[in-house]
This record gives structure tokens, C-alpha cells and sequence, in this order.
């Protein structure tokens, strides 16, 4: 079977073949995605070093992996409805530099497992059904993924790939975050981005002998010299998916030299004139709303904006004696802030989980546009309130950070 170079469109019975396969998608989707990437990073080992290893170890990458195929089963007959979500996985892909030689080892490995999984079920005619199907997705993906990076080599100072940055300046935000600035080895610019965006950085794990890329949020304004990102340290965390963030705390300092891949994401700032504003975070979530908030206020915006954040105490809040001078200097900027625990606390300030009906009425505006970032839990917990409220689904924006696995609908 050949993959992505041929590719050709499905026949009604292949789609309905694919069809077929929705309930045991629904039953064992996460017993093929496991065999799946089992099976393919015991043939291609070295593509552990393009896959957050932490992710594999705590199931969510398999269980992201098989709701995406499921759900393109379910929609076989019209995929254009997948395109947010194309869109989504998209950006994660062009942060990791996926190219379509990527595809075609999936590819492979994926029908592979799909026979291998099924046994006597998997006939000659699923099999192939699955292979134009996936061919199909996989046209679809890189042909997004490929208009990104045009996107991103098109701005002054963009780029696509791994770019060499310089740690220039670390910074304590708070008893567990720490921001780092990020200038880039050769001395030229770097492009602007979307308040909101991230970048991969890359670093090599010697606890597990790989290179091992992360998200982190950019977590300032755009600005043409330098990328800043706020990364909490996960206590005790022997786990992959805390090694990155630990070592960056431990191990990387001033003059330390990083990769960096160019800004990606679609949880980007809304800002039509004359919109109100509102901010929904809870503990590292902040970062991409801190970038949205000082380019609002850098832009002398009059809208309200209201910011809304909670964590377990005072000292491990960042950023509070700046979110605090940007409130005493922008008249329309309204802060509160929700405390696990507290000694004392000042105007605005509650004790407990953050609970949106503890806002004043003004504070959640109808026509707002919202943005909602933190765990999971905290994302559908708020997102239904809002939803609750009347909020217009198309007016509340959220990011769930890690694989997509977060439905709310």
C-alpha cells in the first residue's frame, strides 16, 4: 500500500466500510492507538524525538489520537466539518515541524495496527478503504500544515523549522514560575505574533536519552526583538511531561542556547473595536491571556476589560504586581483574583475556586468576547456558566493546553 502520493478519492462503498468501523472505534479506539504507536516507535525509533514521550506514558496522546479517528469516521462523508479542528491539530503540527514523509510512516503504521488489532475483520477491502481514507486526511493535513509554515516564512523575521534563541534574562514570577527571554543566536529579528500563540522549544533529556519538544505560551506582547514564555516547575515530577519544564528551572540559565520553532496557534485575541474584554484563567493558564491583555492595553483600547484568575495562594500567583499596575494605570481594566487559601484578602480578592457568580452583573458583559484557559475541568466548568448565561458559543474562545482531547459541546 502506498500512502499520500496517491491519492484518490473514496467510493461509497469504501465509505461505508469506514463507517462500519465507528463502533469499534467507540469500544477500542484507544487499544489501536496504543498498538499503533507502540508499533511505530519500536520501527522508527527516531521518531520519539518528534513526539512528547511525557504525553505517551500518561495515555493522552493515544486517547487524543483515537477520538481524532473516530471522529473522522463518523465523518466520513463531509470532513470539511473536522477544518476547526484541522485547523487546531495544524498548528501543534507546524510548531513541531510535521512534513508529509511523517504522514506516510503514520500511514503505514496505522493500517498496519488497524490489521493487526482487528485480525480476520480487517479484510482486503477494509484495509484498502482505510488506506484511502487516511490518504485523504493526511492531503488534508499537510496541505493546511503547508500554508502555515508559508504564513510563518512570509513575516519579517519568520521562519520554519528549529531556530537557535540565547536565554538573555530569567525571571522568578512566583514561587513556581519562572519566565524566560528568548533571543535569537544569529541577531535578527524575530516575526510578531498573534497575542495568544506559542512556540516548541526543544531540548535534549538525558533521563531518557531524547530530544523532547514542549509548548509553552508566549506570555508578553509581541515586540519585534524577543519571545518571553512563563513556565511553572512541576514539583517532584520525575514524569517526562515535567522534565522539560523542571529543566529549564534547574539546569537553563542566561547564555544557554535553545531551539525554537515559530509561533503557532488559533487561540488568538479577538479585538474588534469597541469589544469588551473578558479573561478567565486559572494557575500557568494565564500565560497566553497575560499577552493578550498588555497588547490590549498597549494599544490604549477603552473597551472594559474584566481579568478573572485563581490559584492556591498569593504566593504562588505571577504576575500580580503587574496585572495590579496595569489596573491602577488602565481605568477600564478590572481585576479579580480567587485564592485555594489566604491570610488576607483585598478588594476583589476571594477566598475559594474561581465562581463566576461571585462577579459583579457588569463584569460578564453579553456582547463580551471571553477567554477561557487552564485544565480541563476549569475550561468546561466556566464554559458552560457562560453558556448558561446566553454567551454566545461563537464568543467564548478556550485552550486546553497538551493534546486536543477537550469537547464541551
Amino acid at each position: 500500500m502506498s500512502f499520500i502520493l496517491n491519492f484518490k478519492f473514496m467510493s461509497p462503498l469504501q465509505k461505508e466500510l469506514v463507517k462500519a468501523t465507528v463502533p469499534i472505534l467507540k469500544e477500542h479506539g484507544v487499544l489501536l492507538t496504543t498498538h499503533f504507536y507502540n508499533r511505530m516507535f519500536t520501527h522508527n525509533p527516531e521518531l520519539k524525538h518528534l513526539f512528547n514521550m511525557g504525553n505517551q506514558q500518561n495515555k493522552r496522546q493515544q486517547t487524543a489520537l483515537a477520538m481524532a479517528v473516530l471522529a473522522y469516521a463518523e465523518h466520513i462523508e463531509d470532513p470539511s466539518v473536522l477544518l476547526p479542528v484541522v485547523d487546531t491539530i495544524g498548528h501543534k503540527h507546524a510548531s513541531l515541524h510535521i512534513r508529509p514523509e511523517h504522514y506516510a510512516i503514520v500511514g503505514r503504521h496505522l493500517i498496519a495496527s488497524i490489521a493487526e488489532v482487528l485480525g480476520e475483520a480487517a479484510t482486503p477491502e477494509l484495509l484498502d478503504a482505510w488506506t484511502v481514507a487516511y490518504n485523504q486526511l493526511a492531503a488534508l493535513m499537510s496541505g493546511h500544515e503547508q500554508k502555515l509554515y508559508d504564513e510563518k516564512v512570509s513575516l519579517p523575521g519568520g521562519w520554519s523549522g528549529w531556530r537557535p534563541f540565547v536565554v538573555r534574562k530569567k525571571v522568578k514570577e512566583s514561587d513556581e514560575i519562572t519566565s524566560f527571554y528568548l533571543h535569537p543566536v544569529d541577531g535578527g529579528a524575530v516575526a510578531d505574533f498573534k497575542p495568544g500563540q506559542y512556540i516548541s522549544i526543544r531540548l535534549f533529556l538525558p533521563e531518557i536519552n531524547l530530544q523532547q519538544p514542549r509548548q509553552y505560551s508566549l506570555s508578553s506582547a509581541p515586540n519585534g526583538e524577543y519571545y518571553r514564555i512563563s513556565v511553572k516547575r512541576e514539583a517532584g515530577s520525575r514524569h517526562p511531561d515535567g522534565m522539560i519544564s523542571n529543566r529549564l528551572h534547574d539546569f537553563v540559565e542566561p547564555g544557554d542556547i535553545v531551539d525554537l520553532s515559530a509561533p503557532s496557534g488559533n487561540f488568538t485575541l479577538q479585538a474588534e473595536d469597541g469589544t469588551p474584554q473578558v479573561f478567565i484563567s486559572g494557575g500557568v493558564g494565564q500565560t497566553p491571556l497575560i499577552s493578550m491583555l498588555e497588547t490590549l492595553v498597549r494599544t490604549d483600547a477603552t473597551a472594559p476589560i474584566t481579568w478573572v484568575h485563581g490559584c492556591r495562594n498569593e504566593q504562588v500567583h505571577a504576575f500580580k504586581a503587574d496585572l495590579h499596575a496595569i489596573s491602577e494605570a488602565v481605568a477600564n481594566v478590572e481585576k479579580h483574583f480567587f485564592y485555594d487559601s489566604a491570610e488576607k484578602l483585598a478588594a476583589n480578592e476571594y477566598l475559594g475556586w474561581v465562581s463566576l457568580d461571585q462577579l459583579p452583573a457588569e463584569a460578564l458583559r453579553p456582547d463580551a468576547k471571553y477567554y477561557i484557559c487552564g485544565p480541563g475541568p476549569f475550561i468546561r466548568q466556566h464554559y458552560r456558566y457562560l453558556i448558561d448565561r446566553g454567551i454566545e458559543q461563537s464568543n467564548i474562545h478556550f485552550e486546553e493546553f497538551g493534546p486536543l482531547s477537550l469537547s464541551v459541546n
